[in-house]
């Protein structure tokens, strides 16, 4: 998983240094944002010729990474007695 995670890079000059592939003008935001639309992994690389598999399967783990030890507290609503 950590070589895959080497593709994703940070560039303040570009996006304001969101998380991007390779140094390339696509943020790893567009990349999930296809996938969660419904777009395959096929239909991306066809749009950016570029664009290699594993370039996907980074964007994914990083994904996994920034949830994987989040936790979400539950909120208790008090209610008068």
């Amino acid at each position: 998983m950590e070589n895959l995670l080497e593709r994703i890079t940070v560039n303040p000059d570009i996006f304001g240094g969101k998380p991007i592939i390779r140094g390339h003008r696509l943020a790893v935001e567009h990349v999930l944002g296809m996938l969660a639309a419904g777009d395959t992994p096929e239909a991306i690389l066809g749009a950016y010729p570029w664009l290699e598999w594993e370039d996907i399967r980074a964007c994914l783990t990083y994904a996994h990474r920034m949830v994987e030890h989040e936790r979400v507290e539950p909120f208790i609503a008090r209610t008068a007695a």
